[in-house]
């Protein structure tokens, strides 16, 4: 497994697509080396600006933290913790969070260990060696290892709140399967599709997966935002959120920090939107699941 950079900048940066992807070596992919950072930093642009949510060492201490706390256990209960403090350490807007430069240079100058350790694939019976996938460091925003958490982090937070964010992110077939998802951005069906878990309604990565089938074929026929209306987004709780960063501490390790202050989803359109992704839910083909009829004869 790659070993934490040595050499490390004072500022994030940016890294383009092409130039990424001549690091991504079958040595570093199977965690055998590491990442020429003295080369890569020659070639990434400096970020913009000299604002203190720029500074690299806020962000590597947190992945540090992570790993410490994580390491004896399953590296995916890690994304249940980090994505909540990544999005509130680097207090970005979401036109800054789509420049993929910036996940690139997280993963490569920033990173490259816990990218390895978080997704390298398990042993093989056939003794193939394991491997991260590509795209885990260069790659769509679901898929790339820290995009994905800041992603799920904006869109399932509800105002200030991040506990959504803990739920959906301790259940990888939600994570997964949510962020490719258009209806998602409709912060009412983000926060009925959490509730649907916290309630128990829905358990399994099957149950998971069929939800998001039924939610996303219903909103080809229905309007989600017209039956459950969000509340108008004010834009200067965000601005203000990022401004603060200036002057902000680091972000707790045992509580979850605060997000920007911005009106939560209303109540009353995430209600409706529970009831209504609850009928959808009890009518969705689950792999595997036994129905009342199938239940009642002889299986195959």
């Amino acid at each position: 497994m790659t070993d934490k950079p040595i050499h490390l900048p004072e500022r994030l940066a940016l890294l383009a697509d092409l130039n990424a992807a001549q690091y991504l070596t079958e040595g570093l992919l199977t965690g055998k080396e590491d990442v020429p950072a003295i080369g890569l930093n020659k070639i990434a642009e400096p970020l913009p600006g000299d604002e203190a949510r720029g500074a690299v060492m806020p962000v590597r201490d947190l992945v540090d933290d992570a790993l410490h706390a994580f390491r004896d256990g399953r590296p995916t209960a890690a994304d249940a913790w980090l994505a909540p403090r990544l999005h509130a350490t680097l207090r970005l807007s979401r036109r800054e969070a789509a420049d993929r430069r910036l996940w690139n240079y997280l993963a490569l100058g920033v990173a490259p260990d816990y990218v390895v350790w978080r997704h390298l694939s398990e042993p093989k019976k056939d003794g193939e060696t394991p491997k991260v996938a590509a795209d885990r460091f260069r790659g769509p925003a679901y898929k790339q290892a820290f995009a994905r958490l800041w992603w799920a982090a904006e869109l399932f937070r509800n105002g200030s709140d991040y506990a959504p964010v803990v739920t959906v992110c301790s259940n990888q077939d939600m994570l997964n399967s949510s962020l490719r998802l258009d209806v998602i951005d409709h912060r009412p069906t983000a926060q009925a599709m959490v509730r649907l878990i916290e309630r128990g309604t829905v358990r399994t990565g099957r149950d998971v997966n069929a939800l998001a089938a039924a939610i996303n074929a219903s909103a080809a026929t229905l309007m989600y935002d017209v039956v459950a209306p969000d509340a108008e987004r004010d834009g200067r709780p965000l601005l203000e959120w990022i401004e603060a960063a200036e002057s902000a501490p680091a972000v707790p390790r045992r509580a979850l920090p605060e997000g920007p202050n911005e009106e939560k989803a209303p109540e009353a359109s995430v209600a409706a939107l529970v009831g209504r992704f609850a009928g959808l839910f009890a009518d969705a083909p689950v792999r595997g699941k036994v129905t009342t009829d199938e239940g009642s004869g002889d299986r195959p």
